[in-house]
This record gives C-alpha cells, structure tokens and sequence, in this order.
C-alpha cells in the first residue's frame, strides 16, 4: 500500500508539471476516475485481502454434548462432555500459501499497471486523432476560400467573355453589387447565348463575325470552369461535413475514457509539434523485456505456482490437532469412590492421515502444468510485444521521413500554387492547372498533419511498450 501510495504521488507530481498542457491534464483525470483503470486498482486491492485469509489457522473446533439423562459412573453421574480441537496444517503450508496470494496481488497490480499505460496510450491516440480531424477541416474551409477566389475571377472572366456583357460586368463590381448565383447569372446568358443561336441559324449564319464566334466560346469556356469550380466547392463542402460528424465520434470516445458526458468539449491545441524521445530505440526493447506489465504478471504468476506446488507437497502430510476434552460429572449417593463428583480434564491430540495420495499428486501436477502454460504464455506475449515494437519503429520511422518530405513538397505546390493563381487572375486562362495544382497543396497539407500524428502515435505506442517514462 506505501508503494502504491508513493507511486500515484510521483504520477500526479509529475502530471501537475504539465497542467498546461491539456493532454496531460485529461490523462490525470484518467488517471483517477477511468472505470477500467479502478476496476483493476480495486482487484488488486481485493487480492491483497487473500493473503491473510490463507495464512490463518483453521478454526477451532468446539463440541458440546449433554446426557439427557446423567449417565452413571463409579465416580458419579455424568452431565455433559465438551471437547475443543485445533488443527496445525504442517510446516511451511500456511507461509506458502501466503506467498502464492501475495504474488498473485502482485499479477493483478500489474494488471493495473497494464490497464493504465494502455489507457493513456489510447487517450493519446484519440487525442492525436481528434486533432487530425480539426486540423482537416481547418485545411478544407481554407480551401473552400480559395475555390471562392476563384469562382469570383471565374465569373469575371465569364461576363467579360459573354456578347455585350464586358460593360454590365464592370459596372457591377465597381458598384459593390452582390454576384449573382450560377443558376441565375450564368444560366439566363446562358439561355440568351443559346437564343442568339438560334437567331442566327435561322437567319444570319453566313453574316456572323469572327469576334461573335470567339467570344461565345470563351462565354462556354468560362461557364464550364464556374461549374468545375462549384463541383469542387461541393466536394469540400460534403468533406468537412463528413469530418464534423467524425470529430463528434471521437470526442465521445475520448470523453469515455475520463467516465464524463460524451458530449464533453474537449481543448486541442491549434499546432501539433513532432514529440521528441529521450531514450534510444534500442533502450525501447531492452525495458519491454525488463519493464512491460504483462511480462510482469506472468512472472509472478510462475512464481505463485512455484510457491503453490510447495505449499501441495506439504498438505499431503498428517496435519496435527491439539485439544482438550471436559467431563462435567455430579456426585452419586451411591458411590463412596474418592473421585465421586470431581469432573474429568482428558487432553487430546488428533492426527489426519492423508492415505489418499491420489489428490495431492494431481494437485502437484496441475501446478506444474498451469507453471508449464504460464511459461508458454510468457513466451507467446514476448514475442507479440517484440511484432509490435517493430511495428512502432516501422511507424515512427515511416512518419519521421513523410514529415520532411510532406514538408517541403507542401513549400513548393503552394508557391506554385501562387504563381498559378496570379497568373490565372492576369490572363484568366490555366484553370486547369489550378485546380490540380490546389488539389495537390491539399492533399500535401492533409498528409503533412497525417505525419505529425502518426509520429506522435509511434512515439507514444514506444513509450507504452517499454513503460519508460512517466506520463
């Protein structure tokens, strides 16, 4: 109970070092109201209590008989008989007994132990998570802004390019009037270039100038990009939707880890930096081995096994009772015996004899065998954490290196980007280019916060396996 008591202080101190930092602060919410963590402290509370159930003596035994009618002796009539008995298991059942329940507490606090680290690391890995999804729709509404720019020179371009509409255009913007939406704007120009059309099929296709014919394609040209452009405007728009319900997902699971409302707000941080490690990656699987809970619990678990086939072997010998038998007799009128009255005090001792070896043999031999299955098991949990630290170098070396990669492609599509844009605001022309070109800035800046995260993740997935430092 100190230890443990040192131990949660040392974890508080620690935590209250961070205060700042909101991470850290929901970990020491976790830390003390997370319902698998308490469950697993109040289990290993709970063995400790066995310890001292298994290492007490058994209970006396007291037995008291009364004659219905005194029986008669020569030395008088006797009344009642009363016997009190204890028993004395052999040397060494009862310490052992007491080792194998103090070692098995020990399991279950490394259970504790193990159900901590892990809901520390899944609460860093939601909360990585939760600010992925924020920091995507922080990207897209940026996007989404930028698609508008475009769709405000798109339109310009658009009633420049339409017949007689260069004037009417000008004088709109210059006013402050509000553009008018595609469907109206764009569709009723578009009726009128498709009545003009059809005007001059009918009657005038052989005087129509060369500049008409240019300036209604230019007019179909600029009507195709507004509608590219609101296409990719819906797109975003569907995205950043479909992310705000993500984000609600991952805040109720975020907030069931602190045993609050679901619905909770939750505080992140508007810059994720990559974490840095303060140990080497080699010192990662030298403490899993050393250090990891679960590896810890199955080597106590041996260890009460081990304690459990000695304390077996010794229950198989006579176990020794020591007792006291009273006599309560009355005087007889017809006795002249000495002893007439005087009641009798016989002490006792009792012996088992434990001839049916069968069970103390099997008892052995299942202790050999769970020691046997706990060994196995040691080895087959030894070996998932060794495929899982080699899933976190994997990772964390994967995202170490999309971190600077990601980086600097992001520097140059968004200074091509740039260039783009001014050069499709002069001209009016390279649309296409544009868009691909934002579309690949996007995808760079959703992959460069991806990295961070993952990062970040295997950093904490590191930490988890070797438990090396306090969170």
């Amino acid at each position: 109970m100190k230890a443990i008591i040192i131990y949660i202080s040392l974890f508080t101190l620690c935590l209250s070092a961070y205060s700042q930092d909101s991470l850290f602060y929901y970990m020491e919410l976790a830390a003390k109201n997370n319902p698998t963590v308490l469950q697993r402290y109040f289990e290993y509370e709970a063995a400790l209590q066995k310890v001292p159930q298994v290492g007490a003596l058994p209970d006396p035994e007291f037995t008291l008989g009364v004659f219905l009618q005194p029986m008669e002796l020569i030395s008088g009539n006797q009344v009642a008989d009363m016997r009190l008995m204890q028993m004395f298991p052999w040397f060494g059942v009862l310490k052992n007994a007491k080792d194998e329940m103090s070692l098995m507490a020990k399991a279950k606090y490394e259970l504790f132990r193990d159900a901590k680290l892990q809901t520390f690391y899944d609460m860093q890995r939601t909360w990585y998570e939760l600010y992925k999804t924020g920091q995507d729709i922080h990207v897209s509404e940026k996007n989404i802004q930028i698609l508008q720019t475009l769709e405000r020179l798109a339109l310009v371009k658009f009633r420049t390019a339409s017949p007689g509409g260069g004037g009417k255009s000008s004088s709109s913007m210059s006013s402050g009037t509000a553009l008018p939406s595609i469907g109206t704007s764009v569709g009723s120009s578009g009726m009128q270039t498709m009545g003009s059309n059809s005007v001059t099929n009918s009657g005038a296709t052989s005087n129509q100038s060369p500049a008409a014919s240019m300036g209604s394609t230019a007019s179909s040209s600029g009507l195709a990009d507004l509608y590219r452009i609101q296409i990719e405007i819906g797109d975003l728009e569907n995205n950043i939707a479909l992310l705000r319900s993500l984000q609600s997902t991952i805040i109720a699971r975020f907030n069931s880890y602190l045993n609050r409302p679901v619905q909770t707000a939750v505080a992140i941080i508007d810059t994720l930096k990559p974490d840095t490690l303060n140990f080497s990656l080699l010192a990662v699987s030298d403490s899993m081995l050393r250090n990891n809970p679960m590896l810890g619990m199955l080597q106590y678990e041996q260890q009460s096994l081990d304690a459990r086939k000695k304390m077996v072997t010794r229950m198989g010998y006579p176990m020794v009772g020591l007792g006291v038998n009273y006599s309560l007799i009355n005087k007889s009128a017809m006795s002249t015996s000495p002893m007439n009255g005087k009641d009798m005090i016989m002490p006792m001792v009792a012996l088992t004899l434990p001839i049916y070896r069968k069970k103390y043999k099997a008892m052995q031999a299942e202790a050999t065998l769970m020691k046997s299955a706990t060994a196995q098991n040691y080895t087959a949990t030894a070996n998932s954490l060794q495929t899982e630290y080699y899933q976190a170098i994997q990772l964390y070396q994967d995202a170490q290196r999309r971190i600077k990669l990601y980086s600097n492609q992001y520097t140059l599509a968004k200074s091509s980007l740039d260039i783009m844009l001014k050069s499709f605001e002069t001209s009016g022309s390279g649309l296409t280019d544009v868009l691909r070109i934002r579309q690949q800035t996007l995808e760079y800046e959703f992959k460069q916060v991806e990295a961070v995260v993952d990062y970040n993740t295997a950093t904490a997935w590191l930490r988890r396996l070797g438990d090396l430092e306090v969170y």
